[in-house]
């Protein structure tokens, strides 16, 4: 396990209190702030020239990755150093992966099914990570975009395969790797870790699937492909796989939905992803063209970005000036969160180009609200 920031400054001459505490040689403040740094791996051992060699061995025996990082179609799997995802973050994302027999009767059908299914997110977009193919014999596909590995050639990587033929045996050897390599890092765990899913109902492998993404699989293959099974595991995976030490945030700017034209209404929020996903999605069922503007707040939701100081009138002004709004737009009136409404005359004063309206409080009442302020 890693050293806590406490573990290291126990070694160090302040907290061993000794000659040379918090010399400041390092860069830092004082041996603490060293040894906060040094557990982040955010300064190197080799700043602090009083470390001993006791707190060299443990310190690189702490942050040696007790399992492998391998390669298989572009995609890094495996790497994980942790047993919680709240102790630091999961690394990798496990591959989704659909096993195709290519002498099969629906083989054709299903290759298409596969290449035609992809799932917007806010990184872009996503779908079946790739293919292993058995009984490929040299077939070339060049209307596929998803990468395929012959069955021989993934087997042959440093990968643990995992025939999934009951629950409760796989979740035990799950978890027994993953301890293994995490606690002890014994070597002979350090592989990274495949299950293969039975076919059966889609009920069966979807409640499967969604705890190995959790607990520990670090890639899934699938005898059969569904594209709601599909859907429900990539969300799952996004939510398990974001980093739990950073706000889930999208890219500042002016947001166009239902072909508005420079009259249309315009509405203004953070740039907090789960904020912006859900006025998108209420602006994308209105009747009417609409302008989201999206001001950057460091991912924070709306109160949590004004309360510190990340959502401004300055900085809506700014932001204003920057995406040239007075000059795309016609429309003067811009619709802010209800829950900034105590700031409506500040944001006026500061961008005298604009009218601010106080909107709703909650995302689910936008529909009403632009039907009232039409009428």
């Amino acid at each position: 396990m890693s050293l806590s920031g406490i573990e290291i400054f126990k070694y160090l001459p302040a907290g061993k209190k000794q000659e040379n505490a918090n010399c400041k040689k390092c860069g830092c403040s004082t041996c603490m702030a060293f040894a906060l740094k040094l557990a982040k791996q955010k300064i190197k051992i080799d700043a602090c020239s009083f470390v001993c060699e006791e707190l060299k061995n443990k310190y690189f025996d702490s942050i040696k990755n007790p399992q492998k990082t391998i390669n298989i179609c572009g995609y890094n799997i495996g790497g994980e150093n942790v047993l919680y995802r709240h102790e630091k973050t999961f690394v990798n994302k496990p591959p989704l992966c659909v096993e195709i027999d290519f002498e099969s009767e629906n083989a054709i059908d299903l290759i298409n099914r596969i290449n035609n299914f992809k799932m917007k997110t806010i990184g872009g977009y996503l779908g079946v990570d790739f293919i292993i193919a058995k009984n490929l014999n040299g077939k070339i596909f060049s209307n596929i975009n998803i990468p395929i590995i012959e069955w021989q050639d993934f087997t042959n990587k440093e990968i643990y395969i995992i025939n999934d033929d009951d629950f409760n045996k796989t979740k035990s050897e799950l978890i027994e790797i993953r301890k293994k390599s995490v606690e002890t890092k014994d070597e002979k765990y350090s592989n990274p870790v495949c299950v293969v899913l039975k076919d059966e109902n889609l009920g069966s492998i979807c409640a499967k699937a969604s705890y190995y993404i959790c607990k520990y699989a670090n890639i899934l293959v699938f005898k059969k492909f569904d594209s709601d099974l599909f859907s429900t595991l990539l969300m799952l995976r996004e939510n398990i796989y974001t980093n739990p030490e950073q706000n889930l945030q999208v890219e500042s700017g002016l947001y166009e939905f239902n072909n508005p034209d420079k009259d249309s209404i315009v509405f203004l929020t953070t740039n907090f992803a789960l904020t912006f996903f859900a006025v998108a999605n209420e602006l994308e069922s209105l009747d009417c063209g609409a302008y989201l503007i999206v001001i950057p707040s460091d991912g924070m939701s709306v109160l949590t970005a004004w309360s510190a100081e990340k959502f401004t009138s300055e900085i809506v002004n700014k932001t204003l000036k920057d995406l040239d709004i007075k000059n795309k737009i016609n429309t003067k009136n811009i619709i802010i969160p209800g829950l900034l409404s105590h700031i409506k005359d500040e944001l006026n004063e500061q961008c005298p180009d604009f009218n601010f309206v106080v909107g709703t409080q909650d995302a689910g009442e936008i529909s009403n609200f632009v039907k009232n302020l039409l009428n």
